[in-house]
């Protein structure tokens, strides 16, 4: 079993990395052969609508015809049993780097036959992990579970089914006191890091262990 985790932050030992590669120990403990990719080690932009993926006998339906950094990584998933998601949120949405690549990801098995059904033959499960500075209560007020369920609903364009776990209020600074960030109590975001954020590492940890499992099992 191959399972690939995407890393949407620009951080390899942020927040969202440590969930990401505790899902991957997670997976990895149960026999699965895992794979971390950071977006933004790679040279590549979203979707620039030529619509190879849809022209009538082209080599490129159901594939995208852009060649840059991110082709080989689309190559990979497409043969992968099991694709994690994570991204921080910034402005109420995934990083930009995380957006484009799943334009590129999600269009190109989009397809305008058959009700926007999909092009894809195969069968991916999904995950999707979010990590944000703001609490729970802040995060439902914005409405950014929107944001996740339609990420959800795309997803699931790659035919299996699709999840998704939630880290809030997270630590963002190694000292508060150097940045303008009078909003935020670092006693108290010291407390979640030590507290929650442990939690919900051992959920992602579960979170990769069932996935391989699932998969395995079917």
């Amino acid at each position: 079993m191959n399972i690939i985790a995407i890393n949407g932050s620009p951080r390899k030992k942020g927040n969202t990395s440590t969930l990401l590669k505790k899902a991957l120990e997670g997976a990895k403990a149960v026999g699965a052969k895992v794979e971390l990719i950071n977006l933004y080690d790679l040279n590549f932009k979203g979707c620039i609508s030529c619509f190879a993926c849809k022209r009538v006998n082209s080599k490129s339906v159901g594939k995208c015809a852009m060649k840059d950094g991110l082709t080989d990584v689309l190559n990979k998933i497409i043969e992968c049993d099991v694709l994690i998601l994570g991204s921080p949120i910034y402005l109420g949405n995934v990083t930009g780097e995380m957006k484009s690549f799943m334009e590129r990801l999600l269009f190109m098995n989009l397809s305008y036959d058959g009700g926007h059904s999909s092009n894809f033959n195969g069968k991916i499960s999904t995950a999707f992990i979010y990590t944000m500075n703001v609490p729970e209560s802040i995060m439902i007020e914005k409405g950014y579970e929107n944001v996740f369920k339609s990420n959800d609903k795309y997803l699931q364009l790659l035919n299996g089914p699709s999840e998704y776990l939630i880290s809030n209020d997270t630590y963002q600074f190694d000292d508060y006191s150097k940045y303008n960030a009078s909003d935020f109590d670092e006693n108290h975001k010291s407390y979640i890091k030590k507290t929650q954020f442990l939690i919900d590492c051992q959920k992602a940890f579960k979170l990769g262990v069932r996935l391989s499992n699932d998969f395995s099992n079917k």
